[in-house]
C-alpha cells in the first residue's frame, strides 16, 4: 500500500464516513451474537495501543475481538517503549512487524490516528483522540437508540454539558445530524460556545435546560471535570444549580425520553444518582452495546467475508449486510 493511502478497513471519525457505512456496520453489530461468538477474525492479532487510561473502550474492543476469535495485545505508555521516547510511527511499524493485523488506538493528540493510518498499511480504529473524535462510541450510542425508537429521523436530541473539550459530542453530532436528527446543545458559554453551532447543519444552542429538554427524545449527558470549572466565571455550585440533571428537570422532556451517558459518570456533578439509576436511563445499555458494535467495527476492519448469521454456509461482504435485518425495537436493560 503506497504511503499516504489509508486502508479502507480503518475507521478514523464519523465527519466523512457515508450514512451507508454507518449503515451498515449498524446492521452488521445487530447481526453479531455476543453469547455467541463466531471465529470470523480466528488467526488474526489487533494490538490496543492506548495512550491515555480507558475502562469501557478498551475493554469492549478486547471484548469484542476475542469474541471474533482474534487475540489482542494491550500496549500502554507505562511499561512500553513509549516511556522511553519512541514516536507514535515507531510503534506503529513495531506493532506491524511483530504480525498486527490491526491497531485500535486512543491518543491525548487530535488527528494521531489518522497520522498513524497513513503511514501504517493496516486498518487503523480510533478510539479516541484528543478533542477530535470517538466514532465507536457515537455509533453505539445510535445503535442504542434505535432499540428503543423506530427511526433516528426527525428525533429531538438534547446534548448537555461540556460540549467544548467532548471528542464523543462532535462525533455524535455528526452521526445524528447525517441522520436527520434535530439536536441542541446546552450549557455555559463557557463549555458550549457559539462556534459550536458551525460543528453541523441545524445546530441549536440554548443556555438554559427548560429550553433545551422540551419536547426532546433523547437526552445525552456529558461528563463535567471539576479541574476545568477552575479559573471559569460559573463556579462549580453553580454549574450544579443550573446544569444538573436531577428527575424533575428530566421530566420537562418526552415522557418517554432516553437518558443517555458515554461515562464514566460523575454523580452529583452532571447528574443525580437517582437519574443515573432511573427507568429511563440507557448508561449501562451504551456499556453493553460497546460490544457489538465494536464487534461489528473489527469484521468491517478486518474479514474478507461475513458468514451469515444463523446460516454459516452463505456468506457476504462485510459491507453488504442485508437491509431485510430483523428490526431490534426492545432491548431495553434491567435496572
Amino acid at each position: 500500500m503506497a504511503a499516504g493511502a489509508v486502508h479502507k478497513g480503518s475507521l478514523l471519525g464519523i465527519e466523512h464516513l457515508e450514512v451507508a457505512e454507518m449503515e451498515s456496520i449498524l446492521r452488521l453489530a445487530r447481526k453479531l451474537n455476543v453469547n455467541r461468538p463466531q471465529p470470523l477474525l480466528r488467526n488474526r492479532r489487533i494490538a490496543l495501543l492506548f495512550y491515555e487510561t480507558s475502562t469501557r473502550t478498551r475493554t469492549s474492543f478486547e471484548f469484542a475481538a476475542k469474541a471474533l476469535g482474534a487475540t489482542t495485545t494491550l500496549v500502554q505508555t507505562a511499561g512500553s517503549s513509549i516511556e522511553k521516547g519512541e514516536s507514535l510511527l515507531d510503534t506503529g511499524y513495531t506493532l506491524r512487524a511483530l504480525g498486527a493485523d490491526a491497531i485500535v488506538i486512543r491518543h491525548p493528540s487530535s488527528g494521531a490516528p489518522s497520522h498513524l493510518a497513513k503511514h501504517i498499511g493496516i486498518p487503523v480504529i480510533n478510539a479516541g483522540d484528543g478533542m477530535h473524535e470517538h466514532p465507536s462510541q457515537a455509533l453505539l450510542d445510535a445503535y442504542t437508540i434505535l432499540q428503543h425508537k423506530k427511526t433516528l429521523q426527525g428525533l429531538k436530541v438534547a446534548i448537555i454539558g461540556d460540549i467544548f473539550h467532548s471528542r464523543v459530542a462532535r462525533s455524535s453530532i455528526h452521526l445524528l445530524s447525517k441522520f436527520g436528527v434535530h439536536i441542541t446543545l446546552c450549557g455555559p458559554q463557557e463549555f458550549v460556545p457559539d462556534v459550536a453551532a458551525t460543528l453541523a447543519k441545524g445546530l441549536r444552542i440554548a443556555r438554559n435546560m427548560e429550553e433545551a429538554l422540551h419536547g426532546a427524545d433523547v437526552v445525552m449527558l456529558l461528563r463535567v471535570q471539576k479541574e476545568r470549572l477552575s479559573g471559569l466565571q460559573i463556579r462549580e455550585a453553580e454549574y450544579v444549580d443550573r446544569y444538573q440533571m436531577t428527575p424533575e428537570k428530566l421530566r420537562l422532556a418526552k415522557r418517554d425520553a432516553l437518558l443517555m451517558h458515554p461515562g464514566p459518570i460523575i454523580r452529583g456533578m452532571e447528574l443525580t444518582s437517582e437519574v443515573a439509576d432511573g427507568a429511563q436511563s440507557l448508561i449501562l445499555q451504551e456499556v453493553a452495546n460497546g460490544v457489538p458494535v465494536r464487534m461489528a467495527i473489527l469484521v468491517r476492519a478486518l474479514a474478507k467475508t461475513v458468514a451469515r448469521v444463523g446460516n454459516p454456509r452463505k456468506s457476504t461482504t462485510a459491507g453488504k449486510v442485508s437491509t431485510k435485518t430483523k428490526k431490534t425495537t426492545g432491548g431495553r436493560a434491567s435496572r
